[in-house]
């Protein structure tokens, strides 16, 4: 969420602050005693590419903190579909979630990893989610 990247502001107003207050808030309220049964995945994905899925490896990290800075930070939007969706078929990997989303360059050989193991995604998390405590959000 670097606020200096070009897409932070429109019309006067800064959206990625907007975009952090409305995910701290449902947060928030998902974990409030009489809305437990509400649960979240928050995806925060790179650039979007009109560009086919299932071809890539996928990246997550946290707090922009992914992979090396000479890797692309961009992911098809075939790719963010499909982690949805298997964030609603999976809610006991991917509830109370929120986490970045990119992907490696297209693979050159048909040897090179591509991502099919849902279950596994999130595993170089170690648990961890974005922290809200971090950037500006008032």
């Amino acid at each position: 969420t670097n606020p200096d990247d070009g897409t932070t502001t429109e019309q006067g107003g800064n959206i990625v602050k907007w975009k952090r207050k409305a995910e701290m808030y449902l947060i928030e309220q998902s974990s409030s005693s009489s809305k437990k049964k509400y649960k979240y995945t928050i995806v925060h994905p790179g650039g979007l590419l009109n560009e086919p899925g299932g071809q890539r490896e996928l990246i997550v990290g946290v707090d922009d903190q992914m992979g090396s800075d000479d890797e692309p930070r961009t992911v098809p939007r075939e790719d963010v579909a499909t982690v949805m969706r298997q964030a609603v078929l999976r809610p006991q990997i991917y509830a109370g979630r929120s986490f970045d989303l990119r992907a490696k360059a297209p693979p050159e050989s048909s040897e090179t990893t591509v991502t099919i193991d849902f279950d596994a995604l999130l595993d170089p998390l170690q648990g961890k989610n974005c922290d809200y405590s971090l950037g500006e959000t008032m």
